[in-house]
C-alpha cells in the first residue's frame, strides 16, 4: 500500500512540472558572453558548455555579443524566451558592477535569474620587474611620496580598477588611476614600467610572473591562490580587512524561466565542475570552482552587489 502510495505521489508531481521542464533540453542550448573570445567568462562558458553536450546530448553553441560592457549580451539574454535554451554567462562587471555604475534601464538583478557560479578568479598585484620594492608595503610606502604611483586597470569600472581605489582609499597613498581599453594595453604599459601597479586577472598576469617579466606582490581575495599558496593575499600583506576582489562568472536565465529547469540546470552545471579533468583545466587557469545551488548564489550575487555599491559609495568613483 505505501508503495502504491509513493507511486501516485510521483506521478502526481511529474503532472505537476510544466511540460518543457519534462522534456528539458530537447534541442540545442546557447551561451551568449558579453566579451571577446579569450576571457574568463568566455573560457568558463566554453568549458562548462562543452561539457553540457555531452550530458544532454544536445549541441551546445557559446555566442559572443560583445559591448557596452557585457550590456549587449545581457540585454539579448533578457529579451529571450524564458525556457532555458538561451542563458547568459555573466561576469562581474555587468553583473554586480555596471547597475550602480553605469545609468540605465538595464536591471538585471530584476530581469535576469541565477542559476550557477562557473568559477572565480583572483586578481594579482603585479609591478614592473625593476620596480625598487618586492612587498606590499614597501609599495604602499613608496605610495606615500610626493610623487606617487601610477596605477593600471582594464577600464574604468573593472574589478582591478576598484581594487586599486581601496587600496588608495585604505592606504591614504598619492595613487593615480591610468585607465586602458582592455587588459592587454594595461599589461604591456606595465612591463613597460609605464605604469607601477595594475591588478589583472590572475591567469593573464601567472605566464609574465613565472617568467620574471614582472613581480606578483599579493593577490586580491580573501583566500591565496591554490597555484601559487607562496602570494600573501593584500589583505595579509597590507592589513586591510575584507579585501577581496575577483573576477567571477556564472549562469543566467531570463526572469519567468520555469523553477524546474534553473534546477536542473544548476544540477547539470556542479556535476560538470566536478568532473576531475574540468577540475584541473580550471586550476590551471587560476580559476576556483565554489559549487553553489541556486539559493546560494543568490544570495552571493546579493553580496557582490552590495559591496560594489557601497564601495562606489565610499570611493566617489565615477565613469570617466
Amino acid at each position: 500500500m505505501q508503495s502504491l502510495t509513493r507511486t501516485v505521489l510521483l506521478l502526481l508531481a511529474a503532472l505537476a512540472l510544466p511540460a518543457s521542464a519534462q522534456t528539458y533540453p530537447s534541442r540545442n542550448i546557447t551561451i551568449v558572453v558579453g566579451y571577446a573570445p579569450g576571457g574568463t567568462g568566455d573560457f568558463i562558458a566554453r568549458i562548462v558548455g562543452n561539457k553540457l553536450a555531452e550530458k544532454f546530448g544536445r549541441t551546445v553553441v557559446v555566442e559572443n555579443r560583445a559591448g557596452a560592457s557585457g550590456a549587449i549580451a545581457a540585454q539579448f539574454v533578457i529579451n529571450s524566451a524564458p525556457d532555458g535554451y538561451t542563458i547568459l554567462a555573466g561576469q562581474t562587471p555587468e553583473m554586480a558592477i555596471n547597475p550602480h555604475f553605469l545609468k540605465g534601464n538595464l536591471d538585471v538583478g530584476r530581469d535576469l535569474v541565477p542559476i550557477a557560479l562557473g568559477g572565480v578568479v583572483p586578481l594579482a598585484l603585479v609591478v614592473p620587474k625593476d620596480a625598487p620594492y618586492s612587498t606590499v608595503p614597501d609599495m604602499l610606502k613608496a605610495a606615500q611620496s610626493a610623487k606617487g604611483l601610477l596605477f593600471a586597470s582594464a577600464g574604468t569600472g573593472t574589478p582591478g580598477h576598484f581594487a586599486g581605489e581601496v587600496l588608495k582609499l585604505a592606504s591614504h597613498g598619492n595613487m593615480t588611476h591610468v585607465p586602458y581599453k582592455g587588459a592587454a594595453p594595461a599589461l604591456a604599459d606595465l612591463l613597460g614600467s609605464h605604469v607601477d601597479f595594475y591588478f589583472p586577472g590572475f591567469p593573464a598576469a601567472l605566464p609574465f610572473t613565472r617568467n620574471g617579466q614582472m613581480k606578483m606582490l599579493a593577490v586580491s581575495t580573501m583566500q591565496r591562490a591554490a597555484t601559487a599558496p607562496e602570494v600573501p593575499t593584500v589583505s595579509e600583506a597590507a592589513g586591510i580587512k575584507e579585501f577581496d576582489f575577483s573576477l567571477w562568472g556564472g549562469f543566467f536565465a531570463p526572469r519567468g524561466t520555469p523553477t524546474a529547469i534553473v534546477s536542473q540546470l544548476n544540477a547539470a552545471i556542479n556535476e560538470v565542475l566536478a568532473l576531475p579533468d574540468i577540475r584541473t583545466k580550471m586550476a590551471e587557469a587560476g580559476a576556483d570552482i565554489i559549487p553553489m545551488s541556486v539559493d546560494q548564489f543568490a544570495a552571493f550575487m546579493r553580496r557582490e552587489s552590495e559591496k560594489y555599491m557601497r564601495i562606489i559609495q565610499e570611493t566617489g568613483i565615477k565613469p570617466e
